[in-house]
C-alpha cells in the first residue's frame, strides 16, 4: 500500500506542478527576449507578430537582488500591457510570488532572476504589438532589469490539471502517513529465531 500511495503522490506532483510549469516555460518555441527595464527606466518595445505565432505566451523575467519574493495578494511588482491597432489585447499585473527557485545570472552574481507569466495572446493579427511595462505598488524590491520573453505556438494548460494534481497529492500524502502509522512491521520469520536450548551435556541446566 505504501508503494501505491507513493505512486499517487508522484502522479499528483507531475500533473499539478510539473505539467503546468513545463507548459508555461517550454511549450512552443521562443520568439525572442527584449529588455523593458534597465538603469531605473522603463521603455516600451514593439514586436512584429505573425498569425502563425498564435497563441503567444507572454513571460516576464525580473532580475533583482533578492533571495525570494514575499507572497502577498496586495503586492504588485510590475504591470504589463500589450496593444496593437489601437486596442489593448493583454493587461496583467505581476507579483512573482510563486517563483520558489529563481535562476542566477552567474555563480558570482548576487542577483536572482524571477519569472512570471503575464498571459497568453490567443489570436494574433499580423502586425506590430507594443508591450509596455510599468511599476506596481511594491517599492521594496531592488530591481536590476526586466525582460520580456515571448513564446510562439504555446500550448494551452488544461485548467483541470492543477485541481486534479493537488487532489492526488493530498490522497497520496494522507495515505502514506496512515500506511506508515498503522501498517506495522513485517511478520517475523520463524527461521530467524535461535533454536531453543537443549538439555544435556551441551545444554544449560538450572
Amino acid at each position: 500500500m505504501r508503494f501505491l500511495f507513493l505512486l499517487i503522490l508522484l502522479a499528483g506532483i507531475a500533473i499539478g506542478i510539473a505539467y503546468p510549469w513545463a507548459m508555461s516555460n517550454f511549450s512552443g518555441h521562443e520568439i525572442g527576449t527584449w529588455r523593458v527595464y534597465e538603469q531605473g527606466r522603463f521603455k516600451p518595445v514593439t514586436v512584429l507578430l505573425a498569425e502563425s505565432d498564435a497563441p503567444v505566451r507572454v513571460l516576464v523575467d525580473l532580475t533583482a537582488r533578492a533571495e525570494r519574493i514575499v507572497a502577498s495578494q496586495q503586492r504588485t511588482l510590475l504591470t504589463l500591457t500589450a496593444a496593437t491597432g489601437g486596442r489593448t489585447v493583454l493587461a496583467s499585473t505581476l507579483a512573482f510570488n510563486h517563483s520558489e527557485n529563481p535562476r542566477q545570472p552567474s555563480p558570482q552574481s548576487p542577483d536572482k532572476i524571477f519569472r512570471d507569466e503575464a498571459g497568453v495572446i490567443q489570436t494574433v493579427s499580423p502586425g506590430p504589438y507594443t508591450f509596455t511595462a510599468g511599476p506596481g505598488d511594491a517599492e521594496d524590491i531592488p530591481m536590476r532589469a526586466v525582460d520580456l520573453v515571448l513564446r510562439a505556438g504555446a500550448g494551452e494548460i488544461d485548467s483541470r490539471a492543477q485541481p486534479v494534481g493537488f487532489s492526488l497529492m493530498a490522497v497520496g500524502l494522507i495515505g502514506l502517513v496512515l500506511a506508515f502509522r498503522f501498517g506495522g512491521g513485517r511478520p517475523q520469520n520463524p527461521n530467524s529465531q535461535p533454536p531453543p536450548p537443549r538439555w544435556g551435556r551441551n545444554g544449560s541446566s538450572s
